[in-house]
């Protein structure tokens, strides 16, 4: 809880800044491309390590990307810690899988300072199960991440899908 409240904290007060900072730069300089910086290709990286896994149906040593004290919520449901979610829902599903598969993925990412961040990613995914099962949904992902000796862990995640509409 004081994590989050530290990142609403951390959030709020750059907002200002940010909007102040964009209004004295020169047109020239606001039209040119950003560089991805290291934090965001950082943030990126967290967020593609564990896609990653669920790809591959292994989530040994996703732990790693979590914060201890991490939150994880999934489709109206609260699952408690990543380790939680891991043991009693993520790891035995994954079990039951064939193969899982995202597709157009994408993701933005927004550093709120140099030890916080969200992640907004949005995807299709299709998972086989091992009986045969063939599920197809939409999906999207919201993360907060938090920089913990140098290292961008998922501290907060919020996942959900549906049925793409019929066509």
């Amino acid at each position: 809880m004081k994590v989050m409240f530290s990142i609403m904290v951390i959030a709020l007060t750059l907002q200002p800044l940010t909007a102040h900072a964009s209004a004295i730069q020169p047109a020239a300089a606001a039209a040119r491309p950003v560089a991805q910086s290291d934090d965001e290709t950082a943030v990126r990286s967290v967020l593609s390590e564990y896609k990653g896994a669920i790809e591959r149906l292994d989530a040994t040593g996703t732990e790693a990307l979590f914060t201890t004290d991490s939150t994880v919520f999934e489709t109206g449901g609260t699952e408690g810690s990543y380790a939680n979610y891991l043991a009693k829902h993520l790891g035995p599903e994954l079990g039951h899988f064939k193969s899982f598969k995202f597709s157009d993925y994408k993701v933005d990412v927004h550093l709120l300072g140099p030890a916080a961040a969200h992640a907004i990613e949005t995807y299709k995914y299709r998972i086989e199960t091992k009986s045969g099962e063939v599920v197809e949904r939409l999906g999207v992902a919201t993360s907060v991440l938090t920089k913990e000796n140098g290292r961008w862990k998922i501290t907060m995640m919020h996942n959900s899908g549906r049925k793409p509409k019929a066509q």
